[in-house]
């Protein structure tokens, strides 16, 4: 359940879904232990596991979340996309 903002430096409470910006992440959990009906190319699979995350209206301005399977989630600092010229506006 999602309770605060994700940035670990951050207290800022989670109340609306409206406010800030609300992230949906699919990682690998543990190895699939259930068993297998007689069919034994499924075993050793990985569960997927979906997880939500947050961050507040102030952190989502200049953070995101990012997912490695070494790290886990982390905050990373948001690269802004700059739009591509096109080579005869360059050139010119």
């Amino acid at each position: 359940m999602v309770s605060k903002c994700a940035n670990p430096e951050c207290s800022a409470p989670f109340l609306y879904f409206h406010r800030g910006k609300l992230f949906r992440i699919d990682t690998e959990g543990r190895p699939d232990r259930r068993r297998n009906m007689g069919n034994e190319n499924t075993s050793g699979r990985c569960l997927r596991r979906i997880e939500f995350y947050w961050l507040c209206d102030e952190c989502a301005l200049k953070m995101t979340l990012a997912f490695d399977k070494v790290s886990g989630v982390f905050v990373r600092p948001h690269v802004p996309v700059q739009a591509v010229k096109p080579a005869a506006v360059a050139a010119a």
